[in-house]
Order: structure tokens, then C-alpha cells, then sequence
């Protein structure tokens, strides 16, 4: 039987939808034999995309045991990788879906106008759009975006009030103003509490 063939990028996709696959047949150390080629096939035409675990330590004996797999079943060899082989071969749902002709819906494009379904079947076509007029070739007159013809806004901000200069500003940190102040406090009770001369006499 010939060899299936698939395209690179069919490949890829392939390869890429086997990421999460498991194999599904392993071959022993009896090789390629009549039952495990039937499981292959079973397993080909139950899921259509399979891996498959082949033992043997020689990558050219698992590259003939591929080629081999490949001419007997008629599939496709989509990645060999180590000791995981995997093969793919269209399921009969695939091919009755590819043979089956494509409704209008699926051949439509995107930017083809809405026909209704009874001017479709009529054979009618959707009536082509009429040409846009071309832009007269005037440039636009650039304005300033600062410059405005409405009149400015009146303000709403109040004014702030001015500070009097009837107090004096204290200068130096908070620290050291309480240093001071309790440092003048200490003096004042200090000289409040010694008894004065005049009335010890």
C-alpha cells in the first residue's frame, strides 16, 4: 500500500495535536509482528492520530520498523522522536466530511455581502455596492488647539487672604522650642520657690 502524504503544515498540526496524546500500542522485543501490526490498525482507524512506543535501543532498526508500519497500513509518519513513533491516517468520519460539498455558509468569505436565503436559492446575487466619490484634494485647515474662539471661563478659585505680620514667627525646629519653654518654666518656679531675703529677716 502507498504511503500517506501529508503536507508541512498538516504535520505540524499533527504533531502539535499528539503534544498530549499517550502511546496507545507498544512494540516489544519480537519487533514488528503480525498482532501488533492489527493493533495498529485498529488503533488507527478508532482515533485516526496515535503514538506508538517502540523498544530496541537502534534508531535505524525503529526508523525501518516505521517505513515498514507505513507501507503496510497506508499511513503517514508524522514525528519520530526517541523511542515514540506517531502515525496518523484520516478516520471514516474525516473523509465522509471532506467528501460531503461545502454549504454556501462555509464558502462565504467575511467581506462577501449578506444575501438572504430566498434571493440565494433563486440564484440571485447581492447588489455590488456603489462606488464612494473620490475626497476633493483640499487640506484641512490645521487650527491651534490653544487657540479658542469662545471667550475664557470666568474663574471660580477664591482668593486666598493674605497673612498679617502682627505675630512674630517663631524660628527654630519644635524641639528646641520646647526646650526653651521648659527651660523657662523651671527658672520661673525655681525663683518662685526660694524665700526671699526680706522675709527670712
Amino acid at each position: 500500500m502507498p504511503n500517506l502524504e501529508i503536507t508541512p503544515r498538516e504535520r505540524s498540526e499533527l504533531r502539535a495535536a499528539a503534544h498530549s496524546l499517550r502511546p496507545v500500542v507498544l512494540i516489544g522485543d519480537n519487533g514488528l509482528t503480525e498482532a501488533v501490526l492489527k493493533e495498529i490498525d485498529r488503533a488507527l482507524s478508532a482515533h485516526g492520530l496515535i503514538k506508538v512506543r517502540a523498544g530496541g535501543e537502534d534508531r535505524d532498526a525503529r526508523e525501518t520498523m516505521l517505513a515498514g508500519i507505513c507501507d503496510a497500513l497506508s499511513c503517514a509518519a508524522v514525528h519520530h522522536l526517541g523511542k515514540m513513533l506517531i502515525l496518523y491516517r484520516p478516520t471514516a468520519q474525516e473523509l465522509e466530511t471532506r467528501a460531503q460539498p461545502q454549504t454556501r455558509a462555509l464558502r462565504k468569505k467575511a467581506s462577501d455581502p449578506h444575501v438572504p436565503k430566498k434571493q440565494a436559492a433563486a440564484g440571485r446575487t447581492a447588489p455590488k455596492r456603489p462606488a464612494r466619490a473620490a475626497k476633493p484634494a483640499v487640506e484641512p485647515v490645521r487650527r491651534d488647539p490653544y487657540e479658542t474662539e469662545r471667550p475664557a471661563r470666568p474663574s471660580t478659585r477664591v482668593p486666598l487672604k493674605k497673612k498679617t505680620a502682627a505675630t512674630p514667627r517663631k524660628t527654630g525646629s519644635a524641639l528646641s522650642l520646647r526646650a526653651g519653654a521648659r527651660r523657662g518654666t523651671q527658672r520661673a518656679t525655681a525663683t518662685s520657690r526660694r524665700p526671699s531675703k526680706a522675709t527670712s529677716k
